[in-house]
């Protein structure tokens, strides 16, 4: 009788290793599933003085558990997506609607905000940054920083807005923000402001406010028409903000406002959906206060909830 082969024995113990370690590190399947709905709706823009653009993404999760050890779930949202409705009329759905099909795996937030008027930026502009124009897909850029007379780069960017000679400004919530109960501008010179984004050098510059800029670093909200840089800011009267072009020239509003923000080139005013024409600002008579429903007169007209 021949003697066994112990080498063919060895090879199918290292192939039942193999396999077992699989399964107990990944259970029985990896297969993502993905939720029939999308759900964590938002409004993340506006376009001209009717349309209005919302996010919303699919959760998924996949079942790590295996009949050896239980390693539980992990769950995730994906296939991000943009809709356009009108806000001024109650319509049946939307009037484009467009979703990634970009896989689980992905880490990367194509929707942080606004930029223009129908572009919608994402990623981070340290590094990578997308902007996803409606009627299009996003598109990727990588990004290099650079230092120019500070070294503490602005903390949780949360605002793109269009700039001076084509550029892009980087800021967050407020030019000199508190971060967990410390002033930043507290550092000096070394806290860089803001930022400005060359997208065709694909550079992010940082930046302290020089005296021509100096006099936007009390704005709420700020950004670039053009040549013209406007600004909402606190006014001498408490609870009576200002739109102001180019620290001097104050732009009427017709209503009283304690704060404003930009969206694309529509302005709010408070909780009101306001626009430039023949340099004039202009209220639809619609209010936004939040959430997915919008109000003329006090009265629900459209609700995307």
């Amino acid at each position: 009788m021949k003697p066994l082969n112990t080498n063919i024995f060895k090879s199918l113990f290292a192939i039942l290793a193999v396999a077992l370690a699989c399964v107990c590190m990944w259970g029985c399947s990896d297969k993502t599933e993905w939720n029939k709905g999308f759900g964590g709706a938002e409004v993340v823009g506006f376009i001209d003085d009717s349309l209005v653009i919302v996010y919303d993404s699919q959760g998924w999760h996949q079942d790590q558990g295996s009949f050896i050890q239980d390693h539980g779930d992990i769950s995730g949202r994906g296939h991000q997506r943009l809709r356009v409705f009108n806000y001024r009329v109650q319509e049946d759905g939307p009037r484009w609607s467009d979703t990634l099909d970009n896989a689980d795996i992905e880490d990367f937030n194509y929707v942080k905000g606004q930029l223009s008027d129908s572009v919608i930026w994402g990623g981070d502009p340290k590094s990578e940054v997308s902007f996803w124009k409606i009627g299009e897909k996003p598109h990727k850029k990588k990004i290099k920083k650079m230092f120019d007379g500070c070294s503490v780069e602005v903390p949780y960017t949360t605002k793109l807005r269009t700039w001076l000679d084509g550029k892009i400004l980087v800021m967050g919530n407020k030019l000199n923000p508190d971060i967990e109960g410390f002033h930043m501008d507290s550092l000096g010179s070394e806290y860089c402001q803001y930022a400005v984004l060359d997208t065709i050098q694909k550079i992010t510059t940082y930046k302290r406010l020089d005296g021509s800029l100096k006099w936007i670093q009390k704005c709420d909200d700020v950004r670039a028409w053009g040549n013209d840089v406007y600004c909402f800011m606190p006014g001498e009267h408490a609870f009576e903000a200002v739109l102001l072009r180019n620290g001097k020239d104050t732009i009427e509003v017709p209503i009283k406002f304690t704060v404003g923000d930009f969206w694309g080139n529509v302005l709010r005013p408070n909780a009101n959906l306001c626009s430039f024409v023949d340099g004039k600002v202009v209220c639809s008579g619609s209010v936004w206060r939040g959430g997915l429903t919008f109000y003329e007169n006090d009265e629900v007209v459209v609700n995307l909830n």
